[in-house]
């Protein structure tokens, strides 16, 4: 495994969210600086820069040639890399906190603090929702894998046709004792991992069993000090594109885990970073997993470390630790 820093990867304010294009190396990244980039990481180089009046929260290719943001001001904007131009899909009544796109139906689904979730159509773009779901609370994170969404609410997932909005295909309480912070969908798996703010991560089924394997969850952190666990919240979850079993959680302390779905194992462990990981994401083969990794503290001050990091990850180098595991 290699390291490498993103050259002019460091951002003024902590970065919210990195993205590889659907077939190249290129990355998105989004920041609360107001500043969205796309970097060629074969290159080391940046390609693409806008800086928005406006935080952005989320961040999503449409393809190749253009990407989608949402924004503190309500906003959801969609930016093209080879004109340098962007315009607004549509708006929320309050920050937009998660956006994703379907490439089969060409829908931007977003999520807001107005507790709501949206679909946008990108072919009409008219300003307005062609499908709205309400909740009780904010969905704390969403994923699209094939025409199905998993949203994340409280301790709750929930899985919707984005075809048909009426209901939930399948609502999945999590056995969770806290809320979820981040989840990621595969349409491999047909279901998903989801990370809690206490450490637990846990992975469901759609249909409840799958080649024979029911959900269950685990304690990234297992080890305790003077007898009390140690509450590291999961920040992300990255999915391995290439392989069946294979995912990496990133936390508030810095580290960057990879775990064997089937065998309940852990894989191994990246050397810690100095500040949180805030969001990864891995490239179309599954060779290299951008880090994003926000500000620490040093000796009671606050030391500003925002930072984007490319690693070459070799999944033949395995350990054989067992992580605990609970229906």
């Amino acid at each position: 495994m290699a390291r490498r820093s993103l050259a002019g990867g460091a951002t003024a304010g902590a970065a919210s969210r990195v993205r590889f294009a659907p077939t190249s190396n290129n990355l998105l990244v989004s920041s609360w600086d107001s500043g969205l980039r796309l970097y060629d990481a074969d290159a080391n180089t940046l390609r693409f820069k806008a800086e928005p009046k406006a935080e952005l929260l989320d961040c999503c290719f449409q393809d190749e040639s253009a990407a989608f943001a949402c924004c503190s001001d309500g906003s959801v904007r969609r930016y093209d890399f080879g004109s340098s131009s962007h315009d607004t899909v549509g708006l929320h009544e309050d920050m937009v906190a998660c956006i994703d796109y379907c490439h089969i139906t060409g829908q931007i689904v977003t999520s807001s603090l107005d507790k709501k979730l949206q679909l946008w159509d990108t072919k009409v773009r008219n300003f307005s929702p062609n499908g709205t779901i309400t909740f009780d609370s904010d969905v704390a994170s969403l994923s699209i894998c094939g025409t199905y969404i998993s949203a994340a609410i409280a301790r709750h997932v929930y899985f919707y046709d984005i075809r048909n909005l009426t209901g939930p295909v399948k609502a999945k309480f999590s056995p969770m004792a806290y809320q979820i912070r981040c989840l990621q969908a595969s349409p491999e798996w047909n279901g998903y991992v989801a990370g809690s703010v206490d450490g637990v991560v846990t992975l469901n089924y759609l249909d409840g069993v799958t080649n024979g394997n029911m959900g269950y969850a685990f304690r990234c952190h297992p080890n305790s000090r003077n007898g009390k666990s140690i509450l590291v919240p999961i920040n992300c979850i990255a999915i391995q594109p290439r392989s069946k079993k294979t995912f990496v959680t990133g936390d508030d302390g810095g580290y960057a885990i990879a775990w064997d779905a089937q065998s309940k194992k852990k894989l191994f462990e990246l050397p810690s970073y100095s500040g949180s990981v805030a969001s990864m994401a891995y490239n179309h083969s599954g060779q290299l997993l951008a880090v994003a990794t926000n500000y620490c503290l040093e000796a009671d001050k606050m030391v500003e470390k925002h930072e984007i990091f490319i690693e070459t990850v070799d999944f033949k180098r395995k350990t054989h630790s067992v992580y605990h595991t609970s229906n």
